[in-house]
């Protein structure tokens, strides 16, 4: 096992050590996630999944009703289908 110091900054920052972020395979601008078990932490990539980006965005109108947004699609699609074979 090999062992990293780093020294944290006055606004509670630390740089991650090149060998680390190889290790972790983590680039400038990549998220990563800390989790503490008892009295240690470990830093992980953090990658996005569905389960990380549920929820993230929140639905216009709640519950969504989604067979009202397929009859409009559908109307749309016939009208541009209607268009197109009329200017043929």
């Amino acid at each position: 096992m090999r062992k990293f110091t780093t020294t944290i900054s006055q606004r509670g920052q630390v740089t991650i050590p090149a060998e680390v972020r190889r290790a972790l395979g983590v680039n400038p601008g990549d998220k990563v996630t800390f989790t503490i078990d008892g009295d240690e932490v470990r830093l992980k990539p953090s990658f996005f999944t569905l389960e990380t980006v549920f929820g993230s965005v929140k639905p216009l109108n709640k519950p969504e009703d989604f067979d009202r947004i397929i009859s409009e699609v559908k109307a749309g699609r016939a009208e541009q289908t209607v268009r197109e074979l009329r200017s043929e």
